[in-house]
C-alpha cells in the first residue's frame, strides 16, 4: 500500500501532467483537501471550475454534482471517482415523478434545490441552493410556488415568507433528517453557551432550536468571524473535520455521530488517483437536460441576494 504521502504527490504529478483540477464538496473525507484545488458547495465548486483552463475535472462528491460541474463546462471531462456515489435525496424524484408534481399543481412556478439531478433541474423554472432559496422564491413575485425536492428547506424557505405558500415534494436528506430535537438538546445541556449552527436541510423542530441556520458556506463563515468560541454543528461530520482543521483555538461540537452521509465518505485518495490515471468513470449529461439545467442555473444567478 503507498503511503499517504507518496500518494498525494502522484496524484499532484498527474494533475499537473493532465490539466485537471480536483474538487472537493466539504462533506467528503478531510485528506482529499491535500490533492483538491478548491474546496466548497457543490454550486462554488462546478464555477470554479468552469472559470479554469484545465482539460479535466475531478469532482469528489456526488452524482448530481458532477452533473452540474458538465452543464458548466459541456468542454471539460468530467469524471467521478466512484460513479456509484449517488444523492439519497436527489434520488427521491426523477422525471415521471417532477412531472406528475406539476400536473398535480398547474400553473405554479417550480424552484429546484440544485441537489437534484440534470432530467428534474430541465423540468423546472429556476434553480436554488440552500444559501438563497429564500431570495429565489421571493423573486418569482408569486403566491404559490412549487419546492423540489427537499420538504424540510422548503418548509424553512415558507416560514420566511408567510405570504407566499411554498408547496413541498416529500424529499428530504436521510443524513440532516437523522438528526433529531433530542441531539441538539444533549449537546446544549453539555455546552450550555455553546452556539447552535444548523443546516436548513434539517427538520423544523431542529431547525427551530438553532441560533444560525445557513447553508454549509454560511456556517462555515459564521464560525470563522464570531466571537464566540463554542459551537454546535448541525450538519454533517466534514464541516466540523475542517472546521476543527482551521480554527484549532475554537471548540467545535458535532451534534451526533448519525449525521454522517455515507456516500459522501465513499471517495478517498486512491479514487482520486485511480480515477485520474484510467480517466474512467467519465459523466455525459443528456443535451436537452443540459440546455434546460444551464438556463435554470443561470436564471438564479441573475437575481440579486
Amino acid at each position: 500500500m503507498v503511503a499517504q504521502a507518496e500518494l498525494i504527490k502522484q496524484i499532484k504529478d498527474l494533475k499537473q501532467k493532465k490539466n485537471a483540477v480536483i474538487l472537493a464538496h466539504c462533506y467528503q473525507n478531510v485528506e482529499i483537501d491535500e490533492v483538491a484545488d478548491f474546496v466548497g458547495d457543490s454550486l462554488y465548486l462546478s464555477r470554479q471550475a468552469a472559470n479554469t483552463n484545465a482539460d479535466i475535472i475531478v469532482f469528489a462528491g456526488v452524482y448530481f454534482m458532477a452533473e452540474t460541474a458538465k452543464i458548466l463546462s459541456p468542454d471539460k471531462k468530467v469524471l467521478l471517482p466512484r460513479k456509484e456515489s449517488g444523492c439519497l435525496m436527489a434520488n427521491m424524484i426523477n422525471l415521471k415523478q417532477i412531472r406528475e408534481f406539476k400536473s398535480q399543481n398547474p400553473d405554479i412556478p417550480v424552484v429546484c434545490y440544485v441537489n437534484s439531478t440534470a432530467e428534474v433541474k430541465s423540468e423546472c423554472d429556476i434553480c436554488c441552493t440552500s444559501a438563497n432559496a429564500v431570495d429565489i422564491v421571493r423573486s418569482l413575485n408569486s403566491k404559490k410556488v412549487l419546492f423540489v425536492p427537499d420538504m424540510h428547506l422548503g418548509e424553512y424557505v415558507g416560514s420566511k415568507l408567510p405570504d407566499i405558500e411554498v408547496i413541498t415534494y416529500p424529499g428530504y436528506c436521510p443524513t440532516h433528517v437523522r438528526i433529531l430535537p433530542e441531539d441538539v438538546l444533549k449537546q446544549k445541556e453539555l455546552y450550555p453557551e455553546a452556539k447552535i449552527l444548523c443546516h436548513p436541510e434539517c427538520s423544523k423542530e431542529v431547525v427551530e432550536l438553532a441560533d444560525v441556520v445557513g447553508s454549509t458556506t454560511a456556517i462555515m463563515k459564521y464560525a470563522k468571524e464570531s466571537k464566540d468560541t463554542d459551537f454546535i454543528i448541525v450538519t454533517e461530520l466534514g464541516v466540523v473535520d475542517r472546521l476543527k482543521r482551521d480554527y484549532p483555538d475554537k471548540n467545535f461540537i458535532h451534534v451526533s455521530f448519525k449525521a454522517v452521509c455515507p456516500n459522501m465518505k465513499w471517495n478517498h485518495l486512491e479514487d482520486i488517483y485511480n480515477v485520474l490515471l484510467n480517466e474512467n468513470n467519465e459523466i455525459d449529461v443528456n443535451p436537452e437536460y443540459a440546455q434546460k439545467s444551464l438556463a435554470m442555473i443561470e436564471r438564479m444567478l441573475t437575481v440579486k441576494v
